[in-house]
Parts: C-alpha cells; structure tokens; sequence
C-alpha cells in the first residue's frame, strides 16, 4: 500500500486537488500514513482545512510557506517520504497578463524542490508533479510553464535515487474558478451564461477521478514518465446547454482569450512513439537519453484530442459527470 506508514509532502494543499487528493489518503484506501504535511502560502485556506478535518488533526502539519522560496521549500521537505507537487498558477488569462509571475511559480517552484533534494541529499522516495494538457504543444504561458515543469522533473532522475515522474490533467470539475462553478454562478443570476466559441472542446475530469488517477500512476510509474489518464471531452457549449436545460436562460458568446486553443491535446503525434497503453490511461515515456528508451518507429503518428468523435459527451453524460462531480 503506496501510502502505508510514509510521510506525505503536498504542496498547494489547500487548493481544490490537493484537497482532494488529502481526503482520499485519509479515507486509508492506500494506507495509513505517518504524517501528511499541507504546504501552502494561504492561511486562512489552513485553518478552514484543519477546522473542517479536526477528528483527523493528529496526522496532519499545516505548513505556511511559498513555493517559490528555497528555504521554505528545503524546510517542508525534511523527513518526507512522498511529494505531490500541486502548487501552481492554472488559470490561462492570469499567466498571460503575468508571464513572470507564472515561471517563478510554475518553473522555479519545482526547480527548488528538486534542488533542495539533491544539495540537502534527503532521502525523499518518490515526487510527482501535477500536470495538465496544456503543457502538450502549449500556446499559452500556463502551458509552456507546466511542459517546462515536466521537463525539470524528468531531467532530475539523472543521478538521483528519488523517483520523478508526472501526470497530466484536462479540466477539473467544481475545481475553484473552472467553468462549472461560473456557468451555476450564471444560471443562477439569470443568465447570460457567457461562451467562448461553440467549437470550443475541453477534456473533462471530476476531482475524485483525478485523485483515483494519482494513485494508480503512484503505483504504476517508473522514474521519468507521464501518466496520462483517459478522459472524456466535450464542446463547452454542449456544457453550457446541459447546465441549462429548459430554463430558457440565454447564452452569450465573448470570442477566444489569449492563449487559449479551440481543441485541447495530451499526446501529441510527436510523443505516440512512446507512448504504452494501459487499461484506462497511457503512459509517456521519457525520451531523454538517459533513460535509454528508444521510441516504436513502426507507430503510425497519432493525436488524443479533446475534439476526437469518440471521446464527445452529450447531455445525459454530461449530467451523469456533474452529478458524480458534485457528489
């Protein structure tokens, strides 16, 4: 059990997946540990946490700090076993107003993880960090961040006993400030719901699913890949129409935000050649040398993209998701 007696590390802790992802190991589904630290810069996001989980406080260390600053990041990593790395700036517009901002997060705070472990020499077992499809052929700066911050992880098992390896994300549902929230907000104000584009397609991941998802890749990833788990998309508008129903509410179409793309991707036809299969997700394999991995030239290149005809939801999926995503 991945999770048995091991000293756990999640930074963004307080944030809609990290949460999660610390009420699925305190549900003792893989274990139980012997401490889980929260790492986080936001205290008042703190304090409702451990209010909220008080019976289960013993097991717990809130840790206020930054992602960015080395020192924090080398203090919260002492005498830790396991790191989830989920601390990140995720929203497009924000990254593309505040591009600095976004590397000193998405890029400098990995970075710093991997520096403090290797120059304090800790003997940390496994870091994963969280991903997302925007790092695959990224446009955006959130994106070109997250494909920098799976690139620091996967050099870092160059000479290093810790195993570092990712997993990419689509669209986490009823997370804070993703579209559900703010379509309900809509709805329930009276409308317009606002859309960018109706040929707009999202890959779409309710926050339990992609808590389950962490697990198996923790159990199931070597050194230096990336677990891709399989979602279903769908047109936004088709979201939006769901969410809806025969309410009568009117939609309004505001046109495409910088850096953001009509169809999302999370395997390009430029990684398929190293891409292995397995039941209910893929697994990328490093192409650095190190890993000496050679990629399947017979692989005929191939795209997963959030607009392939097998992958659309309609309605009755689409309300079976959000009713399972709120649940």
């Amino acid at each position: 059990m991945i999770f048995e007696d091991k000293r756990i590390l999640i930074t963004g802790g307080t944030g809609s997946l990290g949460t999660m992802v610390l009420k699925t190991i305190l549900s003792g589904v893989e274990g139980v540990p012997k401490r889980i630290r929260i790492f986080s810069r936001d205290e008042q996001k703190q304090y409702e946490l451990a209010k909220s989980l008080d019976p289960q406080r013993t097991l717990l260390d809130f840790r206020l700090g930054d992602i960015r600053c080395f020192e924090s990041v080398s203090a919260a990593l002492s005498d830790i076993d396991i790191v989830i790395h989920a601390a990140a700036y995720k929203h497009v517009p924000a990254c593309e107003n505040d591009p600095l901002e976004a590397v000193k997060t998405n890029v400098m705070g990995p970075a710093n993880i991997v520096r403090a472990i290797k120059e304090h020499r800790l003997p940390v077992q496994t870091v994963l960090g969280i991903s997302t499809d925007k790092a695959c052929s990224p446009i955006c700066v959130m994106g070109m961040t997250k494909a920098l911050q799976e690139r620091i992880l996967i050099q870092a098992n160059v000479n290093s006993t810790t195993r570092f390896f990712c997993i990419r994300y689509g669209n986490m549902l009823e997370s804070r400030g993703s579209v559900v929230p703010l379509f309900r907000a809509q709805i329930a104000a009276g409308g317009p719901v606002t859309i960018t584009h109706s040929y707009m397609t999202r890959f779409l991941v309710p926050l339990k699913d992609a808590a389950t998802h962490l697990i198996v890749a923790l159990n199931h990833c070597n050194a230096g890949e990336i677990y891709i788990p399989q979602m279903r998309s769908t047109f936004i508008e088709w979201l939006a129409d769901a969410m809806i129903g025969n309410s009568g509410i009117k939609k309004k179409y505001t046109g495409i935000r910088p850096g953001e793309k009509l169809e999302d991707i999370i395997i390009s036809k430029f990684e398929s050649p190293y891409v292995i299969k397995g039941e209910g997700y893929f697994i990328l394999q490093p192409s650095l040398e190190f890993f000496g991995i050679k990629p399947d030239l017979n692989v005929v290149p191939w795209e997963y993209g959030s607009a392939g005809t097998k992958n659309l939801m309609e309605t009755p999926e689409l309300l079976d998701m959000l009713e399972r995503a709120r649940g």
